[in-house]
């Protein structure tokens, strides 16, 4: 019989923010058909989740934020589920996820679990963090993205030695080379994610998705076009009763109620 998807996936949805760890330490949350499985039924359901305005994903247990693809699955891989690149999908959900994501990268953040904390917003790692993509000495190469956004993150050239070598990066030199943003004691960690998504729940709730949205897809095109997204969506911004009350309450010497406001712009 399969696992069921809910015993190797967890979801705590808690002022407004949900924490979703993947729960296999005995495998040290190495990921699997049943986690892709549950991975993208979570994220459609908190996608509509009106209460959810922030993702935070981590790893069960101390040693492993995730460490990787299960070697037993990989290792019947054909060239057609090359091709199906299941778990390259659900990252691209990952990323194109509507709201923030922060990755709360705790011990080993390998192969796929690093390329699952590449495709968050936001990666706060602890000082037992370290991260490597070791696909080429199975043989194969990273495919969940891993290619395209640590070269964007990091730099062509680092990005290529850390590939070609599978060298595993610990986390202050992850946070030089800007991999991640913040690197904090193991006990710590989800406190500094929480308040990271704490910080994001402050402000406007429609800016802040512009914003990503912006900042993602500007990324990818000519300076030009990444211009025009900004342009287009300050424009929407200001005929918003967000920015009215952000506004607003800045001028009035108060703190802003994005989440009335958000509310008004639904119902016009």
């Amino acid at each position: 019989m399969s696992p069921d998807p809910s015993d190797v996936l967890t979801v705590e949805v808690a002022g407004g923010t949900a924490l979703v760890t993947v729960n296999r330490p005995e495998v040290r949350n190495a990921i699997n058909a049943t986690v892709l499985q549950a991975l993208t039924r979570t994220l459609e359901e908190l996608a509509a989740d009106e209460d959810v305005q922030v993702l935070i994903f981590t790893g069960a247990g101390d040693k492993a934020f995730v460490a990787g693809a299960d070697i037993n699955e990989l290792a019947v891989r054909t060239p057609r589920d090359g091709l199906k690149a299941t778990m390259q999908g659900v990252y691209e959900q990952v990323e194109q996820f509507p709201k923030p994501t922060i990755a709360a990268v705790n011990g080993y953040a390998f192969g796929g679990g690093h390329e699952l904390a590449l495709a968050c917003d936001i990666r706060v790692a602890s000082t037992n963090a370290q991260f490597a993509l070791p696909e080429t000495g199975l043989g194969i190469m990273p495919a969940a993205g891993g290619t395209q956004r640590l070269a964007k993150l990091v730099g062509l050239g680092r990005a290529t030695e850390i590939i070609l070598t599978g060298r595993r990066v610990k986390a202050d030199d992850a946070l030089a080379m800007g991999l991640v943003t913040d690197v904090v004691e193991p006990g710590e960690l989800l406190d500094t994610a929480r308040e990271t998504a704490n910080a994001i729940m402050s402000k406007g709730p429609l800016a802040i998705q512009l914003a990503k949205t912006v900042v993602r897809h500007g990324f990818d095109v000519d300076h030009q076009t990444g211009i025009l997204l900004e342009r287009l969506a300050q424009s929407v911004l200001y005929s918003s009763a967000e920015k009215t009350e952000g506004t607003n309450a800045f001028l009035e010497k108060r703190s802003p109620d994005f989440r009335g406001a958000a509310q008004k712009d639904v119902n016009k």
